[in-house]
């Protein structure tokens, strides 16, 4: 399958994106969002941690790399 078989044909209509926040149509200079405002809304939800992604435990944190024993250089 090629990588542009998902591109719209010459004449087809491009369905209108929607920005995440508000819903409205998306503008072209703020995309994916509608205006600097929902921009400025989704930054911060990011900073305050509204949105997170989810990080593995902490007793899985401690091991890194090596797992759970270290090298014997150290």
């Amino acid at each position: 399958m090629a990588a542009n078989d998902n591109k719209p044909k010459a004449g087809e209509k491009i369905p209108a994106l929607k920005c995440p926040i508000c819903r409205r149509a998306t503008e072209e200079k703020f995309r994916p969002f509608c205006s600097q405002r929902c921009a400025d809304v989704d930054l911060s939800r990011w900073l305050t941690g509204v949105y997170a992604v989810p990080a593995a435990p902490d007793d899985e944190a401690d091991e890194g790399e090596f797992g759970a024993e270290r090298p014997a250089d150290f």
